[in-house]
């Protein structure tokens, strides 16, 4: 096996255990009575972990290496879905499995992306991309599945994450180092600074994964598919960020030819999928969730690729895996969309998302203009 697909298995591992949750939303709301609110703030505990570890990544892996930092973040994944199976019944567990997911996924994001670059350096963006969507798309639509047709619904998804990491443990574990162990502090001023970084990627980069969120996490809350809610579910999430996975060699392939357009494209299409999003809401239609979910995932992909294409062009070596993991801090903004949404549920649904898409479309001013 190519060495940079051993790296890419971690990623995909921690990036399945990050949001195999989403369809166990309807689970916990539903089976075990949990408010939408309580359960969307349980969601959004993850993103605490994660964006405190997303900078703390970032030192360590100049420490430790790459591998050595992937290493432990495969323990600590498992570790987070052991807690969620017995936290089945806690509201309090459930929060920490959440929260130990996200510190596994912060750390985990920026050295792992910047290891398959390193380890692939022809199509290192588009590769960390990739691997981190398959983990994605896959987590949700697997424990939706299981959830939906197997017993223990809020137990047996987490196995097959186990299974899983045990996978990309065996795979990665020895792959080979490629960032040597130093204790030089890097200083990340000049990417940071770029006004192409300030301009173009900072607004974009929440849109990642806000866009995503919306379409596995929000719509299928507000419009549960009758008889199969949990199995749909998991399965908006895979299409989500399985269209998002499939446009990133078209992604790649645009950003190749005019640097910074895909960010653009990303923005339009997600412009599109919240009026798609608005419309199914408006009209009742649960149907109109599948071409909302491909165009939102659309968006997703093109955002990830743009943004991990423009982070690649700015930084250095050494800065690489610090302004990655930025990168995905800003990212990671995005998963507050749920959150927000029922915070605000007083609000018409499909006017919020309308709003939503006005929002965007304001974006599209200063990332296009030169």
């Amino acid at each position: 096996m190519k060495p940079w697909l051993r790296a890419a298995s971690a990623v995909l591992a921690v990036g399945w255990g990050a949001n195999q949750f989403a369809p166990l939303l309807i689970v916990y709301r539903d089976l075990d009575h949990l408010s939408s609110s309580l359960v969307a703030a349980v969601f959004g505990a993850y993103v605490i972990g994660l964006i405190r570890a997303l900078l703390v990544g970032p030192p360590l892996s100049a420490r430790l290496g790459r591998r050595g930092v992937m290493r432990p973040v495969l323990v600590l994944s498992a570790l987070a879905s052991v807690i969620l199976i017995f936290g089945a019944d806690d509201l309090w567990l459930l929060g920490l499995g959440r929260l130990v997911a996200g510190v596994a996924s912060g750390a985990a994001f920026g050295p792992g992306s910047a290891w398959i670059k390193e380890l692939s350096p022809s199509g290192g963006a588009r590769r960390s991309a990739g691997a981190l969507s398959a983990g994605f798309g896959g987590g949700p639509l697997v424990a939706g599945i299981l959830a939906q047709w197997l017993p223990m619904p809020a137990v047996v998804p987490y196995l097959a994450h186990l299974v899983v990491v045990a996978v990309a443990a065996a795979l990665c574990w020895h792959a080979p180092e490629t960032s040597p162990v130093s204790g030089r502090r890097v200083r990340l001023r000049n990417a940071l600074r770029h006004p192409e970084f300030l301009r173009r990627v900072v607004p974009s980069a929440p849109l990642v994964f806000g866009a995503a969120t919306t379409s596995f996490a929000v719509l299928p809350t507000i419009l549960p598919v009758p008889g199969v809610p949990i199995a749909s579910s998991g399965a908006i999430a895979g299409l989500t960020l399985g269209s998002g996975l499939l446009v990133q060699p078209l992604a790649r392939r645009l950003e190749a030819r005019r640097a910074g357009s895909v960010l653009t494209f990303g923005l339009a299409s997600a412009v599109l999928g919240f009026l798609l999003a608005a419309l199914s809401v408006g009209l009742d239609q649960v149907i109109l969730l599948v071409p909302t979910a491909i165009v939102l995932g659309c968006g997703y992909g093109m955002l990830l690729v743009g943004g991990l294409s423009r982070v690649e062009a700015l930084a250095s070596a050494e800065e690489l895996a610090g302004v990655t993991a930025v990168f995905y801090c800003l990212a990671y903004v995005g998963f507050a969309a749920p959150y927000l949404f029922t915070a605000v549920n007083a609000i018409a649904p499909a006017a919020l998302v309308f709003v939503a898409a006005a929002f965007v479309v304001a974006l599209l001013v200063p990332v296009t203009v030169k």
